[in-house]
């Protein structure tokens, strides 16, 4: 596993944003702006993006591994692959909550009960932040939402 560099700059209230795939830049300019104000522009988009060719590629656990050491980050966004190929710029959604800062196995389980990631369209993105963010809703919760969905995708209550 490559060492990716630290994450500086990001407010404590910034979704953290780390585009993977530079295929199109085209593309990930079009995923970008979805990210405009949301809420019926009632609010202001927060977004930290990690926009550096340094990260072309990263996995998942490259990812949490430079992400680690920021105490206010609770979930992650990747603008993968995946993200750049659908018409909808589904981006990855991953828990930073690792087992060992779960009380137990059985929190850990909860936690991913379908998996450690799943899908949110851009508007999505905003609502899981935030509510995870404040601890007022839990991750299992939006991936569970996302498990129903019939393309995989969280997006909205």
């Amino acid at each position: 596993m490559r060492a990716l560099p630290a994450v500086t700059g990001r407010g404590e209230f910034d979704a953290l944003i780390v585009r993977t795939d530079y295929l199109d830049d085209q593309v990930w300019q079009d995923a970008a702006a979805l990210l405009e104000p949301w809420g019926d522009g009632q609010y202001e988009a927060n977004v930290h993006f990690i926009n550096d060719p340094v990260w072309a590629g990263a996995t998942v656990d490259e990812v949490l591994t430079a992400v680690r050491g920021d105490d206010d980050l609770a979930v992650v966004f990747l603008a993968d692959r995946t993200t750049m190929q659908a018409a909808s710029h589904p981006l990855l959604a991953v828990t930073v909550l690792t087992r060992e800062e779960c009380v137990d196995e059985e929190d850990y389980a909860q936690l991913t009960e379908f998996r450690r990631d799943f899908r949110t369209t851009s508007a999505g993105l905003h609502d899981v932040h935030a509510n995870l963010s404040i601890g007022n809703l839990g991750f299992e919760e939006y991936e569970a939402r996302a498990h129903d969905d019939p393309e995989g995708i969280y997006r909205s209550f």
